[in-house]
């Protein structure tokens, strides 16, 4: 590997694991660590009655943890302090991977909860790299580039079955159709984000889309899809036009291949 490529991947780790711009303080459901929360936004939180409470090594969420979490989640969205809402729930899993509740995925961000996500890499039949260009009007990252498949897991769901629900929402393609499908990493992404705190355990798979197939959008997510070579890729990921998360995933699919820079 080039030393270039060498500096751009460190520097690029290093976005990826990047403490909180302002302190937090763990967010527990019993005894079990589940998230963070900034103290002015827990003491708001308690001061409009919602379930949560001062404990010694934080704050915990009382009672019902899905109720509790779910008028959280309600009092955010009334104020403003989250992304746009979903309708959708996310597992809320502490440190052992246990489940113990489940949120609003608006929510996640300023609990500083966990988040699960399954993204595929795609290649042609000619050795490109199929890409997508997030919609313009998505809350997080819009416009920019990203894998051929990035989702995140609800509540209740097997990595398998976001693989392959994504990838037929997001790009319209049905798993059985692609060939060499296998999981080859896993990372984890912590970084501030707008609305919060963003903590993405993210299941990497890879895939090889025959000449037949054209990936086309269902759900409303993706502006276009392109099949890059490996120079136009690299020079898109150099000019900083992808998500971190894709771009970190996309850097290790180059390097695995040994086609960044004769890595």
């Amino acid at each position: 590997m080039t030393a270039d490529h060498s500096r751009w991947l460190t520097d690029l780790r290093a976005r990826a694991s990047r403490p909180p711009l302002q302190p937090r303080e763990p967010l527990a459901i019993d005894a079990a660590m589940v998230g963070s929360v900034e103290p002015a936004l827990a003491r708001r939180l308690v001061a409009a009655r919602l379930p949560l409470r001062r404990i010694a090594t934080g704050w915990r969420i009382e009672g019902a943890a899905d109720a509790a979490l779910a008028a959280i989640a309600a009092w955010l969205h009334a104020e403003g302090l989250c992304s746009r809402w979903r309708g959708e729930l996310l597992a809320v899993v502490d440190a052992d991977g246990a489940r113990r509740a489940a949120v609003e995925r608006a929510a996640v961000r300023p609990l500083g909860i966990a988040t699960h996500a399954v993204h595929l890499v795609g290649t042609g039949a000619d050795g490109g790299w199929w890409v997508q260009q997030r919609a313009f009007d998505k809350s997080t990252d819009p416009g920019l580039w990203d894998t051929l498949m990035g989702g995140l897991m609800a509540a209740g769901e097997t990595t398998d079955l976001t693989l392959a629900r994504e990838t037929a929402e997001e790009a319209g393609l049905e798993i059985g159709e692609l060939e060499n499908v296998r999981r080859v990493d896993r990372l984890t992404v912590r970084r501030p984000v707008a609305d919060g705190y963003m903590v993405e355990h993210i299941e990497v798979h890879e895939a090889a889309l025959p000449a037949r197939l054209v990936p086309v959008n269902r759900d409303g997510e993706v502006a276009r899809f392109e099949c890059l070579s490996t120079e136009a890729l690299v020079e898109r990921l150099h000019a900083d036009a992808f998500t971190l998360e894709a771009a970190l995933i996309l850097a290790g699919a180059l390097v695995r291949h040994g086609r960044l820079g004769g890595a």
